[in-house]
């Protein structure tokens, strides 16, 4: 029997959402800069990531970031990264693009923040200072 069209739908968006579930469940298929939707709550954060929310208290749209490398903020996360969680054993670093250059800022292992100075101030993350000045 051929699934009808809302059945079809409903399929297509499960298998949507398991997508970046399967993705963080296998590291052989990691890319340098993993980033993806977070999860819903900051409990959620894997291993290894930091996760930033548009909304403070860690709700609104999710954007992850995982080393190595750079990622730009999405997901509404840039420019908007109201609240973040840092699960990243080590330090990475915010990045923010100026007219003359660009700034950074640290974030360390488990440090978080629920209404976050830098809310509009967040473009990507990196692994390192990319040359930034401390902001």
């Amino acid at each position: 029997m051929k699934p009808s069209i809302k059945h079809r739908s409903v399929l297509l968006a499960l298998s949507l959402l398991t997508l970046p579930a399967l993705a963080a469940a296998s590291p052989a298929t990691a890319s340098p800069a993993t980033a993806s939707p977070a999860a819903a709550s900051p409990a959620a954060v894997p291993p290894g990531q930091v996760c930033f929310w548009t909304e403070t208290g860690m709700h609104g749209q999710a954007w992850c970031y995982g080393p190595p490398g750079y990622a730009d903020a999405e997901n509404g996360t840039a420019r908007h990264a109201a609240s973040f969680d840092s699960r990243v054993p080590g330090t990475v670093y915010a990045i923010s693009y100026t007219a003359t250059g660009c700034l950074y800022r640290e974030i360390r292992l488990d440090d978080y923040s629920e209404d976050w100075e830098w809310a509009g101030k967040l473009d990507g993350v990196a692994d390192t200072t990319m040359g930034c000045e401390p902001g």
